[in-house]
């Protein structure tokens, strides 16, 4: 049984037995997403780590690399 048919059957008995429907599935994903992500950025900045992650550090040492110094 995939999301879908659980729903299907959940949306099923609350309508028999008068309960508020469930809300559909990945109606809250971006949500959670969202705030997974903000949590670990909090978590980051807790720890005295730069708050942007090492995804976003390592593309931006590759697009904009270091210009040698001239002496």
């Amino acid at each position: 049984m995939n999301a879908m048919h659980q729903y299907l059957f959940d949306t099923y008995r609350a309508a028999r037995l008068g309960d508020p429907m469930p809300p559909a599935p990945g109606t809250h994903d971006v949500a959670v997403v969202r705030s997974v992500v903000d949590r670990r950025r909090f978590e980051r900045v807790l720890a005295g780590r730069p708050a942007r992650g090492p995804l976003r550090t390592a593309l931006h040492r590759w697009l904009r690399p270091s210009r040698p110094r001239s002496r």
